[in-house]
């Protein structure tokens, strides 16, 4: 089994906006593999996909970006995933709208959801998606900013840059996430 976690804020108030990137590839990636995400478990929406006979979860927590890990660490140990099976898709800031970023391990860089998650699976050696969603402008609060919508003029990198991710997604099912990193980053 694996599973794909996509970080983001419940309700209709956060839907387009760059801190729920890691949500809305998650909903790219379902329309892509025809499947939906809205089974409830473990404070978290999910789906589950089939691909050569093993089970494939996506996972978006509705716990709210900061404490996403009290969703994704009871998800995990109720179905006996492995740390090694799991990839976790969000927005970064220090990376330009459009562009992503694979890891296999590192820090939290300063992303809320990332120290949740880190926190409650007790490791930072977890595979990472990393979406760009830019800096906001001089004296703009961070806070504001991630919780705003993309730019008009933005919105081709942004549906291009999830049609990545879910391609990038669909070649971790088959090869090892080094492979996948080597082809994306």
């Amino acid at each position: 089994m694996k599973v794909v976690i996509g970080l983001g804020n419940p309700g209709k108030k956060y839907d387009q906006t760059r801190h729920n990137i890691g949500f809305a590839a998650l909903d790219a990636c379902a329309k892509e593999f025809a499947m939906t995400i809205d089974q409830r478990k473990h404070q978290g929406v999910y789906g589950e996909y089939r691909f050569n006979g093993e089970r494939i979860y996506f996972l978006k927590p509705l716990t709210y970006m900061n404490l996403s890990g009290e969703s994704v660490r009871p998800f995990l140990d109720f179905y006996n995933i492995q740390l090694e099976d799991i990839v976790v898709i969000y927005d970064d800031l220090d990376l330009p709208v459009g562009t992503m970023r694979l890891r296999q391990q590192g820090s939290a860089g300063g992303h809320n959801g990332i120290k949740s998650l880190i926190a409650h699976l007790g490791t930072e050696k977890f595979k990472r998606i990393r979406l760009g969603v830019g800096r906001p402008e001089q004296g703009e609060s961070v806070a504001n900013y991630v919780l705003s919508c993309f730019r008009k003029g933005e919105t081709a990198q942004v549906t291009d840059v999830l049609q990545k991710t879910v391609a990038a997604v669909n070649m971790w099912l088959e090869k090892p996430f080094l492979d996948v990193m080597n082809k994306f980053n």
